[in-house]
């Protein structure tokens, strides 16, 4: 988020320094990411060690919490997982918030720079390897379940109705109103021409946004907020959709992928599905940021040119 939230952020160092062990000499806000409910801040401490802190409003989800160690024990190795507290666990409270603290990896994310060819191939070893983990009874008693069922057209329904009345809002749902319902149907026509797929732990995010890498170093996947048991195309689809980062998949780099993946013949049906899906469910949180009645100016300028982004990329679609 763009915004900052509402805590006072010496009493967030302090409790940081006091949870962890840490000699907190700094924080720094980032504003990242669409979640008006999640925060991030870069943790300075003395000695030159950097952490990525993530505050949330309410609960983290137990998936979240749990799956991204369990991963790593398991030879995942480009997952980044939360530190543990030293009385155990990794959550801690603060006032109406909860705590998570990960180690801060250098280079920045993929999505401006894209991927080198070595890290194509390494992108196709993770997900190969994620797709491949089996949980525990446990962690599998946790984790969401693919339903094929998408709440995005109930929440578009909902919205649209505020956004043609909203100052900000009006002229936008003016021109592209009839696009988004056109949009929320072909998600209702694709999910019921899906044949189920195997069920495999998805990170459900893993765009180039979320790969973190310095130069042509070793890739590290961030943001296990909301892992899912689904078909493999929920993940793959940010691998074949040209939506996500400045340099989308081509003939090459789906190669390089395969090399480090393995045989692969995505089911296009599904995909299509899921990039729909994914694109109706962005068109939502946008709106819903921008209705906000907290959000500044420059949050809500950032979301509508993000969400005319959106907008204009289904409407010409919709003309091919």
């Amino acid at each position: 988020m763009i915004d900052k939230p509402d805590v006072d952020e010496r009493s967030l160092a302090t409790e940081v320094a006091a949870a962890w062990g840490v000699d907190v000499t700094g924080l720094a806000f980032l504003p990242l990411g669409l979640d008006g409910n999640a925060w991030a801040y870069r943790v300075d401490a003395a000695g030159g060690e950097r952490y990525f802190l993530k505050l949330r409003r309410g609960d983290f989800a137990r998936a979240a919490v749990l799956l991204p160690g369990f991963l790593r024990a398991q030879g995942v190795r480009q997952v980044v997982a939360p530190i543990d507290l030293p009385d155990g666990g990794a959550s801690r409270p603060f006032g109406d918030h909860r705590l998570l603290l990960y180690p801060f990896h250098d280079g920045g994310s993929l999505w401006g720079r894209g991927l080198t060819d070595r890290q194509w191939v390494e992108y196709g070893e993770f997900l190969g390897r994620l797709h491949a983990v089996t949980p525990t009874a446990d962690l599998a008693a946790v984790l969401p379940v693919e339903t094929y069922r998408s709440s995005a057209g109930e929440r578009l329904r909902a919205l649209g109705e505020q956004a043609a009345t909203s100052e900000v809002l009006g002229d936008f749902w003016d021109r592209y109103a009839a696009v988004l319902r056109r949009l929320s149907a072909r998600v209702d026509d694709l999910a019921a021409r899906l044949t189920r797929g195997q069920h495999v732990i998805c990170h459900a995010d893993v765009h180039p946004g979320n790969l973190i890498a310095d130069g042509d170093g070793p890739l590290h996947v961030v943001d296990w907020d909301a892992p899912i048991l689904a078909p493999r195309e929920r993940d793959l689809m940010f691998v074949y959709s040209g939506d996500f980062g400045d340099h989308p998949i081509n003939a090459h780099r789906a190669a390089l992928f395969r090399r480090g993946y393995g045989p692969l013949e995505p089911d296009r049906t599904m995909l299509g599905y899921y990039r729909s899906e994914r694109q109706l469910d962005d068109v939502t949180a946008f709106l819903d940021s921008i209705l906000n009645a907290e959000a500044s100016p420059e949050s809500q300028a950032n979301d509508l040119h993000w969400l005319t982004h959106v907008a204009e990329t289904v409407a010409a679609e919709d003309d091919r």
